[in-house]
Formats: C-alpha cells, structure tokens, sequence
C-alpha cells in the first residue's frame, strides 16, 4: 500500500508485527511510534496499530505499524490484516527457543497472506537478557539468510536497534516502490511514443494512397 499525500506524507507504508505470544512486540511497537516501554503490557487482543512519520531519503514517509495478536484464538481475526501490508517484522524471544522454533510457521502465514514482494526483517527480541539467551545471534543470522531476509536482535526495553530495524524496513520499502514507479512511467513513456509513430505512419499511407488514386484517374 502506497499511496501519494501531498500535504503530510509522500508515501504511506503498512507494517506488521507477528511473531508468538510475549516476545515484545507491542513494546517494539510503543518504542517505535512513542519512544515509551511499558513493563506491565499486557497480551494484545485482535489487532492493535499506531503509526509514525519520518524521512528516508528525502522523502516523508508515514508508518502504519500493525500489532496482531499471537495467541491462536486471534489468528482467524489477524490474517486479514496482512492484507495490503508491504513490510513484515518477525519478532522472536531470545530467551524463549519455541517462539524461534515457531519462526518458520509465521513466516508461511506471512507469505500465504501477504504481497510475494514483501519485506521482512527477522528480530530476536529482549537483547538485555543476555544472561537468559536460549537462541544464539547465529541461529537466528543462519534462519534470516536461509529464507532470504533482514535480522537483527533488538531490545524494545533499552530501545537497542528499535529504529534501525524499522529504517531498514522502510528504505528497502522505499526502493521497491521506486523502482516499480520509475518501471512504470518508463513503459507509459514508451507506450504514448508508439501509438504517435503508428499514427504518423497510417496518415501518411492514407495520403500516398489518395494521391496515387488521384493520378490514375
């Protein structure tokens, strides 16, 4: 979803948060759009979003971030919400390795809902608990280049690489969008100068045409 607003915003991006029950995605989230974290947050029930705006590469950009819930009784009322999203974050817990192990199962959901040129970045949350770690950095590089996406750990508690996974999201964002615009008035420069060649072409036939008539009369 993209869409051009002159007044506040050149583009209008809809992020989604999914990952399991617990791994912080509503903290990613407060952190993000109102720099606050929140210890006693609780689950989040259905869908929950706030948005920011800030610039990547001169242009404004507006952030749309979706918070779905990952408790399985909400999955029905959530895979909606993947719908027009153009930017995924795929939250796990460092400290708890199912919520890794469930990763993958995420990211099929992702990709069965979701547009094929999504982008996703894979964030192992709660840094801070180092101590506690239970999936190591590489396990979690490893899984990001095997399904050719982005990583990061992050902690939403001490705002560690909060911004930066959401930067990195935003600009590739950016660049597809750019892309696919440049791609599309490249083709309608090319296909407004056939129809004039044609048409020049067709006129001058007509005309050689009438006069040759003239003559042989």
């Amino acid at each position: 979803m993209a869409h051009r607003v002159e007044q506040d915003y050149d583009y209008l991006f809809k992020i989604v948060l999914i990952g399991d029950s617990g791994v912080g995605k509503s903290n990613i989230l407060s952190r993000f759009t109102r720099n606050e974290f929140c210890l006693e947050s609780k689950s989040t029930i259905g869908v929950e979003f706030a948005t920011r705006t800030l610039q990547v590469e001169g242009k404004t950009v507006k952030a749309q971030i979706w918070d779905t819930a990952g408790q399985e009784r909400y999955r029905a009322i959530t895979s909606a919400y993947y719908r027009g999203a153009v930017g995924a974050l795929l939250v796990y817990d460092i400290t708890k390795r199912q919520t890794f192990d469930n990763a993958l199962r995420w990211l099929r959901e992702l990709r069965d809902h979701a547009d094929s040129n999504i982008v996703i970045m894979m964030a192992g949350n709660k840094s801070d608990l180092n101590h506690l770690r239970s999936v190591a950095e590489e396990d979690g590089q490893t899984l990001a280049e095997t399904e050719g996406l982005s990583f990061l750990e992050t902690s939403a508690l001490e705002a560690t690489n909060v911004e930066k996974a959401f930067q990195t999201v935003l600009t590739e964002i950016y660049h597809i969008i750019s892309k696919k615009a440049l791609a599309a008035q490249e083709a309608a420069a090319a296909n407004s100068a056939i129809p004039g060649q044609g048409t020049t072409i067709n006129v001058e036939d007509t005309s050689g045409a009438a006069k040759r008539g003239c003559c042989s009369t």
